[in-house]
Parts: structure tokens; C-alpha cells; sequence
């Protein structure tokens, strides 16, 4: 009998993990719970892109013909040199993050160099990268320029993994806008350069035809949105604290 029912147990398993049942697993949880040097938020904390957002244009309307006019003008900026640091800024590492804004702060900014200033950047990138544009950007997984008209973006290499990720809204945007945001309460001093930085990062994602300008858009306001969030956040705030602390001790917060 014990033999008998080991038997109908393993076949019972067999037939389940052929079937699939019992080898799905649930998505893992992306966001401050399992990654906490990569997120500030959970993401029901963050702000709702989905629940936000008006819907992408669509095909037949007037806005998506202003989104195709402004992909024509950027396309044709591509060998210039505002094509060239399009091409620079298609690179959302950590790292690439802090040269974008070093010039813009008026210091460099790096891990060994301005360690607060770092990591409160670099934890806060998904939040507004990845959680701040995720429902959105799953629910209408809209196509992108380049998939859209068949043709090449200024940096090739990236196509393959963006073409399965939805266009709606733009994540390395809503990163580049957010960290201008922060950047500009931490040297107030630089807002006007900083704030122009942010703005030129996101048009460089249009300029390289990896989103339209309707993306562009919409990133900018959820990055807005979850930077408000965040200052909601004592982990964040503690952070910013030092940061500020850290730009107040640089030579530079000492000019007049």
C-alpha cells in the first residue's frame, strides 16, 4: 500500500509539473522590498502612471501627427552635434546618470567624490525610471518610433531589448527629469542649468527615435509626481538631508 501511494504521488507530480501548475512561480516583488539600494518605494507607494496618464495618442488623431513631425525633426538632427550627445545620453547607467549632470551642478559628481549626492541619485533612479512608468507602460505597451516606421535609431545596439518594452511613458526621461528636480533643491544655484539638462535628456530620446514626444511628456509629469512622492519618504528625506549636507561642505556651495 505505502509503495502504491509513493507511486500515485509521483506521478501526480510529474502530471502537475507538466501541466505547469506547480512550476509558475508569482513575479518577484521589483521595488524597495528585495532591491533596497535601488528603490525608495514600494510600488503602491508610487505614483500611478496608468491611473494618471490620459491614453498614448492614437494613430489617427492630431497628436500623434505632432509626435510624427517632431520624430521627422528629430531624425534629421542625427549627424549634428546635438545628434552626437543624443547618441551619449541613450546610456541610463549610474554612472552615465552622474556625467550628464556633472557640467549642469557645476561639480563632478561620483561615487568616490560626492558619496551622498550618489547614492541618494542612484537609489531614486528606478523610482522614477521603473516604478513611476511600469502600469502605464505595461497596459498600452505602445510601440516605438523606430519599430513603428522600420527604421534604424541612432544606437542600434539598444533595439532589441526596447523594442519588446513599452514606449508609453519614458523611463530614462522620467529619470532625467527627476534627478534635475533633486539636483536643483540640493544647489539651487544651478536650477536653470540643471533644469535645461533634464529637458535636453529627454528630447534626446526622441532625437534618436527610441519614443515619441507624446512619452516624453507624460515622463516629465510622473517624474514630477514621484519626486513629490518621495519627500513623503523619511528614508529619502534622511538621505537628501545628507546630501545637501555634502554639497554645503564643496568648495563650490561656498562662492558667491
Amino acid at each position: 500500500m505505502k509503495k502504491f501511494f509513493i507511486i500515485f504521488m509521483l506521478l501526480m507530480n510529474n502530471a502537475l509539473a507538466n501541466s505547469g501548475v506547480i512550476t509558475q512561480e508569482p513575479s518577484p516583488i521589483k521595488d524597495v522590498r528585495t532591491l533596497p539600494t535601488e528603490y525608495y518605494l514600494t510600488i503602491d507607494e508610487a505614483p500611478d502612471s496608468l491611473l494618471i496618464l490620459p491614453p498614448p495618442p492614437a494613430f489617427n488623431s492630431l497628436d500623434f501627427l505632432r509626435d510624427k513631425a517632431i520624430y521627422d525633426e528629430g531624425k534629421s538632427l542625427r549627424n549634428t552635434p546635438r545628434g552626437e550627445q543624443a547618441f551619449k545620453d541613450g546610456d541610463a547607467t549610474k554612472e552615465s546618470v552622474m556625467r550628464n549632470f556633472s557640467k549642469a551642478f557645476g561639480y563632478p559628481i561620483s561615487k568616490d567624490g560626492t558619496p551622498e549626492i550618489y547614492t541618494l541619485l542612484t537609489t531614486m533612479k528606478e523610482d522614477a525610471g521603473d516604478l513611476a512608468t511600469r502600469s502605464a507602460k505595461k497596459y498600452y505597451n505602445r510601440i516605438r518610433p523606430f519599430s513603428f516606421f522600420k527604421e534604424a535609431t541612432c544606437r542600434p545596439g539598444d533595439e532589441a531589448t526596447l523594442s519588446t518594452n513599452g514606449s508609453y511613458p519614458s523611463g530614462h526621461t522620467a529619470i532625467g527629469w527627476a534627478s534635475a528636480l533633486i539636483l536643483a533643491e540640493i544647489n539651487p544655484k544651478r536650477q536653470n542649468e540643471l533644469f535645461k539638462r533634464g529637458m535636453e535628456l529627454g528630447q534626446s530620446r526622441v532625437i534618436c527615435g527610441y519614443h515619441w514626444q507624446s512619452d516624453i511628456d507624460a515622463a516629465r509629469v510622473m517624474a514630477s509626481a514621484v519626486v513629490i512622492t518621495l519627500h513623503n519618504k523619511p528614508t529619502f528625506m534622511a538621505q537628501l538631508q545628507k546630501a545637501k549636507e555634502e554639497f554645503n561642505a564643496l568648495p563650490i556651495a561656498q562662492k558667491p
